[in-house]
């Protein structure tokens, strides 16, 4: 098969189980052809085995709770080997931990692999691959998979197994416990904290930093791994995740519920009256952090963000850069504007993916959580929940996401005629204007007949698709929206619309 099909952005992944008519395509076989590709990369572009006396290269692996990650892992470990790397065997881990095992002084990986798909289904799998500056773009995973059937190097390596969660939890309860400017061992005594790992990879945070802390973690939910998540999805993005949190510190009568995906690079959490803290409500509780600490700050995010947010982070100071959407393309915004000497501490998108620029421009579950933790105290003495921090954002009346399959054999060039064409359409419309504070696709301020909101039609990143989403200020006015939006996509036969026609009621 071509390798280059498993490229997913700056990331690698496919169907790694074999699910009904779902031929796996991401097997050892292949990925101890892509092992080869890493390690021309590593040693040919990025010249990384010439500081080494021995000229090997020492590689971290680590995976979430998948069950296909053994097979994978052994595929890479095998290929390794055989190409002269030394390879820490890493065990369960989270992404974030394994970009750690690059710059833990005792590991001192040149690169860490993390065997991961994030919140897809239990037959898919991935790979995220990093090196000391950071997580591999685009362009690099395009290199690893064009250099996959070169000739490998021959010669022995080795494996030796580590745990690294136990340095990355040290590390974290250190750095709240500095935020919090206590040198006290257990700041979060008297707090009641439940954690729903969703059987992935987060399970640890529990025990080895919030009860190392002093919280009670009593009721907290889903710990262990399991690769099948036969709970629920882990995804903080995802309603019936947030929902099963919510219920948990609701019954609980809890201060705080967190909730990871499945490698723990995403989080979101519950406050103590039960409000669910995610989306454009996480981007203003951690830009409400962001801008009490670096005044004036810019803050990335993506695209599809309410447009009270903009109001929100610039009534706190701050400025809102929107921009397109994809975690590596909102972190790799946040570095450019710091190299032009603008200072943006914090890039996150409404999935959840979020990195602070004091933490290695990383986007770490964990850490969201540790700087919300490091509030908690401060809360309590003013008798506040997080909720209270964002009280003055205003919640829309109604929001809607729909999605369009391009069915033309040219997705990118039908895709982006119809949003084209769309532009055109909006001049002649009254109670519209294209908002001229957009990055991608075409973002439309909507006003009078239509109510008072927005609508945002872009590409999906990843799939074949035209991603709609409307957002209304007005109870019933995303309606009349999607009837003036049916008059225009009937032009186009190539666009499946039958989720419009559905939440029209046709």
């Amino acid at each position: 098969m071509d390798l280059k099909a498993l490229q997913n952005g700056s990331d690698i992944r496919g169907i790694a189980v074999e699910h009904g008519e779902k031929e796996a395509n991401l097997t050892p076989t292949q990925v101890g052809k892509i092992a080869v590709g890493m390690v021309h990369w590593l040693r040919d572009e990025k010249n990384l085995a010439e500081k080494h006396q021995s000229g090997n290269l020492k590689i971290g692996i680590g995976h979430d709770s998948r069950i296909s990650a053994d097979s994978l892992k052994k595929a890479l470990i095998d290929s390794f080997v055989e190409q002269n790397v030394e390879v820490l065997d890493f065990g369960l881990a989270t992404t974030p931990a394994m970009f750690m095992a690059t710059q833990f002084p005792q590991y001192d990986c040149d690169a860490a692999i993390m065997i991961t798909a994030s919140h897809l289904p239990y037959y898919f799998n991935g790979l995220k691959l990093f090196t000391k500056s950071g997580g591999a773009e685009k362009a690099d995973i395009a290199y690893i998979l064009e250099h996959a059937d070169k000739p490998a190097l021959v010669a022995k390596g080795s494996v030796t197994k580590y745990s690294i969660l136990e340095d990355y939890s040290a590390d974290l309860t250190d750095k709240i416990r500095k935020g919090m400017k206590t040198t006290d061992e257990k700041p979060l005594s008297g707090f009641h904290i439940i954690v729903d790992a969703g059987n992935g990879a987060g399970g640890f945070f529990a025990e080895k930093v919030l009860a190392k802390l002093g919280a009670d973690i009593t009721g907290s939910q889903f710990l262990e791994p399991d690769g099948m998540f036969p709970n629920h999805i882990p995804n903080p993005d995802n309603k019936e995740a947030m929902a099963s949190i919510q219920q948990a510190v609701l019954k609980n009568k809890a201060d705080l519920g967190v909730i990871f995906d499945t490698d723990v690079d995403r989080s979101a959490v519950v406050d103590a009256s039960g409000e669910v803290i995610n989306r454009n409500n996480l981007i203003a509780v951690l830009a409400t952090i962001v801008l009490a600490e670096n005044p004036g700050s810019s803050i990335v995010t993506n695209s599809p963000t309410s447009s009270h947010l903009k109001e929100f982070i610039e009534s706190k100071g701050g400025k809102q850069v929107r921009y397109i959407s994809g975690y590596r393309n909102v972190i790799n915004k946040m570095i450019e504007l710091n190299d032009e000497g603008i200072d943006t501490q914090l890039a996150i998108e409404t999935s959840g993916h979020a990195a602070f620029k004091e933490n290695y421009y990383l986007d770490d579950g964990a850490y969201v959580i540790a700087k919300i933790l490091m509030l908690l105290p401060t809360l309590k003495k003013e008798g506040s929940t997080l909720g209270d921090l964002i009280s003055s954002l205003k919640q829309p009346a109604e929001t809607q996401e729909l999605r369009f399959e391009i069915l033309d054999s040219h997705v990118c060039d039908y895709g982006e005629r119809v949003i084209r064409d769309l532009s055109g359409f909006v001049l002649s419309q009254r109670g519209m204007k294209v908002d001229p504070e957009n990055h991608e696709g075409i973002r439309v301020n909507v006003y009078d007949e239509y109510g008072s909101g927005w609508f945002l039609l872009r590409m999906s990143l990843h799939e074949p698709l035209l991603v709609l989403q409307v957002e209304n200020d007005q109870a019933g006015m995303n309606q009349k929206v999607l009837e003036e939006m049916a008059g225009f996509f009937e032009g186009y036969k190539q666009l499946d619309l039958a989720k419009l026609t559905e939440a029209l009621g046709k």
